[in-house]
């Protein structure tokens, strides 16, 4: 039983996919809040332009 349960706790197979997991989540925030941020500033710039024109 207690071979079995050092063996576990020793494995980092899982941990390896956790971590990458967690990167991913991260970096699709960051991504996504970028967009957003920069969705909003061209929205204006361009409706600035526009009315400008007319």
């Amino acid at each position: 039983m207690f071979e079995i349960i050092r063996r576990l706790w020793a494995e980092d197979k899982g941990q390896d996919i956790a971590e990458y997991a967690v990167m991913l989540a991260v970096i699709l925030v960051l991504v996504v809040g970028t967009i957003r941020l920069i969705g909003t500033n061209a929205n204006t710039v361009f409706s600035n332009v526009a009315s400008s024109v007319q």
